[in-house]
C-alpha cells in the first residue's frame, strides 16, 4: 500500500475533515498548509497529486496516537525515514487502543482469519526468529475491518 492510500483511508476511519487533518499532522510535530495536504489525498492519476513521504505519514500516525491517547511523557517520538506495514499496523494498534482480540475481530469484519500467535509475529522485532512482514493485503484488511467498526458507531 502506498503512504497516500494510508492516509486517504485513516482520514476515513477517523471522519477528520482538512482542518483536522492538519492539527493531527501538528501534533505529529509537522506544520502543512491545505493544498499539500489535498495533493497527498488525491488519487494517483490525478494531476494535482503528490507523494507523502514515509515521514509525512508517520509524523501523521504519530499525530493520531497524540490524539487519541494524549500526549506521551518525555520526549515526542521523531518521524521516521521508513515505514513497514508492520509499523503501520503497530502504531494503529496503539492509537485505537486495540488488543489481540479486538484486531483479530476486525479483521474477520473484513473476512481475513488470523490466529492471535499469527497476529504477534506481526509486532515481533525483525531479527526475531517468529517474525513475519505484515503483507499489503493483511494491512488492507485491517483498515477496511477499523473501517467497518468505527464508522458503524458513528452512524
Amino acid at each position: 500500500m502506498t503512504n497516500n492510500d494510508v492516509l486517504r483511508r485513516i482520514r476515513y476511519i477517523l471522519d477528520a475533515s482538512d482542518e483536522q487533518m492538519i492539527n493531527i499532522f501538528k501534533l505529529g510535530d509537522l506544520e502543512i498548509k491545505r493544498d499539500l495536504l489535498s495533493g497527498w489525498l488525491k488519487k494517483d492519476d490525478d494531476p494535482g497529486f503528490q507523494a507523502c513521504k514515509a515521514s509525512e505519514l508517520d509524523s501523521f500516525l504519530n499525530g493520531v496516537i497524540t490524539s487519541k491517547r494524549g500526549a506521551r511523557e518525555g520526549d515526542k517520538p521523531k518521524a521516521l525515514k521508513s515505514l513497514t506495514n508492520n509499523i503501520i499496523l503497530k502504531k494503529c494498534k496503539i492509537a485505537f487502543d486495540l488488543k489481540a482480540e479486538d484486531i483479530v475481530d476486525i479483521l474477520e469484519l473484513a473476512d481475513l482469519r488470523l490466529s492471535k500467535h499469527e497476529l504477534s509475529a506481526f509486532f515481533r522485532k525483525a531479527d526475531h526468529k517468529n517474525y513475519r512482514e505484515c503483507k499489503d493485503q493483511v494491512l488492507r484488511k485491517f483498515l477496511s475491518g477499523l473501517q467497518q467498526k468505527l464508522r458503524s458507531s458513528l452512524a
